[in-house]
């Protein structure tokens, strides 16, 4: 298991290994307390496995906890109590440095709003998603192209996003994202800013994603979002329920 010592590595990325044996993910009791006054309980008694894969949604209204949970599991803020695994390796021990070489070489993060600069091309934009590794910019280019490729966007490498649908903004972010060669994807109500079309879309490539062999949880209100994935929990004033039909019919499958 890691430990995070100072006889490690200089380079952390390379001191987060994969445990194959291990859920990609294991919350256990955690629970996140805000102090303030009085304190706010946004996440109680969360329990959640998941096995590398497999495709999740999160389903929740706004101020339900799911954006609290959402940094827990990106390693963006830290709970309170209980333990939560990524691959094996407990995060509570993992100092700050640690934790941002976690994100950086197993998670990848797709947003609502995309998050692209307006004054930088498709390409430009994607190449960012390496930025802090400090690789040669010929190799981050090479990487971005391979990425864009993957979400069918190569044909629009010299555009500003300004002139991109919010479909294919969003696809851009996804390449953004998958620059890094991420075990998971963590999508927060990734078609809130799309229309019906791009969305059904969206969904479909988040499908070739998990394929493809990439763990994939999905953020959202929206029930019919939900419904594509394999499983589905949901969350009420920081409490998460399995939704049982669902885990039942995949049983059956």
């Amino acid at each position: 298991m890691f430990r995070d010592r100072s006889t490690q590595t200089a380079d952390p990325a390379r001191d987060i290994s994969r445990s194959v044996a291990a859920p990609v993910i294991e919350l256990v009791d955690v629970s996140k307390v805000f102090p303030t006054i009085p304190p706010v309980n946004a996440l109680m008694h969360v329990n959640l496995r998941i096995d590398a894969g497999e495709y999740v949604a999160i389903v929740g209204q706004s101020g339900s906890g799911k954006s609290t949970l959402l940094n827990v599991l990106g390693c963006l803020d830290r709970h309170t109590t209980g333990d939560y695994r990524f691959d094996g390796i407990d995060t509570s021990e993992l100092s700050d440095v640690y934790r941002t070489a976690l994100r950086g070489s197993r998670i990848g993060f797709v947003f609502q709003s995309f998050h692209l600069l307006a004054h930088r091309t498709v390409l430009e934009n994607v190449m960012l998603g390496e930025l802090y590794l400090a690789t040669r910019r010929s190799e981050r280019r090479k990487r971005a192209l391979e990425a864009l490729e993957q979400v069918d966007m190569t044909h629009r490498v010299a555009f500003l996003p300004t002139r991109l649908s919010g479909g294919e903004r969003q696809r851009v972010a996804i390449a953004r994202a998958l620059m890094g060669n991420p075990d998971v994807l963590l999508c927060d109500e990734p078609t809130g800013n799309l229309d019906s079309h791009n969305t059904a879309s969206m969904l479909d490539l988040l499908d070739a994603l998990v394929a493809r062999g990439i763990t994939v949880m999905v953020i959202t209100h929206e029930d019919a979002v939900a419904q594509r994935a394999h499983r589905r929990v949901r969350i009420v004033d920081g409490i998460l329920t399995e939704d049982p039909f669902v885990r039942a019919l995949q049983a059956t499958t």
